[in-house]
């Protein structure tokens, strides 16, 4: 399946950032051979993985249509999103914590296509083993 190419640059090369910083983002949609996207989707969320029920909240959500006035998705989109105080990224032994800026592309037809672009929200450091 021929996906479209979605581009998603955080404005610094190491992605750490502190509570409260702002994020600062940029994304382009490149063409594919599906058709012009409709609609852009554009998110921060936070989600957990591990054992357990998996969580998920949207920290940012912004919804960009192009019949709306959004334009061109070839162009960059920019934010500046203030991050919250937690949850903070956490690499537990058994539950981890991720956040990540989300792109979802809507082609028509009911076809969509998520891409997303992780980032560390604090300084916890990674859960050791306890050796026994």
């Amino acid at each position: 399946m021929n996906q479209p190419d979605v581009r998603i640059k955080l404005n610094r090369p190491r992605p750490v950032y502190e509570p409260g910083e702002l994020l600062g983002f940029e994304f382009r949609v490149a063409g594919s051979a599906l058709g012009d996207p409709t609609a852009v989707e554009v998110s921060i969320v936070w989600y957990t993985e591990g054992k357990g029920d998996e969580d998920l909240a949207v920290h940012f959500f912004d919804r960009v249509d192009r019949s709306g006035g959004g334009g061109d998705f070839c162009r960059p989109h920019a934010y500046s999103v203030a991050l919250p105080n937690a949850p903070l990224s956490y690499d537990g032994a058994i539950v981890k914590i991720r956040w990540c800026v989300r792109v979802r592309v809507f082609l028509g037809r009911g076809r969509d296509f998520v891409t997303e672009e992780p980032f560390r929200l604090g300084h916890v450091p990674a859960a050791t083993p306890v050796a026994r």
